[in-house]
């Protein structure tokens, strides 16, 4: 059996953040009319500052100065009182016959709040990889080729699990294996539904 590299992204893939980290734009900014579900599918995986500018846009104004600050505050509240694991998340994660990490968008106190808050922090120990301290943001494989080299794993020994097309995309062009986490659609190709299934595939991918 192949000793794999299990990478982890965070958000909408070990942790339900995503509809709570867009619901604090709407929280925030009563004009954007859109709803928590658009703004996921827009934004999955994004740059912050992508998406603030095309806040920007949409509104047709500049943010209020502090947004940012006031943003990531909102967040963190919600985070405190709502965020909650993916389903089956820490049943897989105690599965897993490989070393794992985390490779997120997100600062590091974002990422180690976001675990401490959902029982996750004892998996993964300092093993987690922030954009922020890298300064490469997927789609750009930088990330994900320096969580490889600290830990001592080629690229091609490595496998990607991620939910959105941002870091699917970060993956490829790494030159890893990618695992599309999406649980509402059907299991197929490196598309799963269900965390529980995925210690049986990374066994297939060791195997064969």
């Amino acid at each position: 059996m192949v000793q794999l590299l299990v990478i982890f992204d965070l958000d909408g893939t070990l942790v339900d953040s995503e509809p709570l980290c867009n619901q604090a734009f709407l929280d925030l900014l009563p004009s954007l009319s859109e709803t928590v579900v658009s703004l996921v599918n827009r934004y999955r995986g994004k740059k912050l500052a992508e998406i603030l500018s095309d806040i920007e846009n949409k509104l047709g104004h500049s943010l209020p100065e502090g947004f940012e600050a006031r943003y990531r505050q909102r967040v963190a509240d919600l985070f405190a009182t709502e965020l909650k694991p993916m389903r089956g998340v820490p049943e897989m994660l105690g599965q897993i016959q490989h070393p794992f990490c985390i490779a997120s968008s997100g600062p590091p106190e974002k990422i180690r709040h976001a675990l401490a808050i959902t029982g996750l922090a004892t998996h993964f120990g300092e093993r987690l990889f922030s954009s922020y301290l890298v300064k490469s943001w997927k789609p750009d494989p930088g990330l994900f080729l320096h969580a490889a080299a600290t830990l001592g794993f080629a690229p091609e020994q490595c496998v990607v699990v991620e939910d959105s097309p941002v870091g699917l995309k970060a993956a490829a062009a790494a030159g890893m294996q990618a695992l599309h986490y999406a649980p509402h659609l059907v299991a197929q190709g490196n598309t799963f539904s269900s965390m529980l299934a995925l210690p049986s595939i990374l066994e297939q991918i060791a195997t064969a």
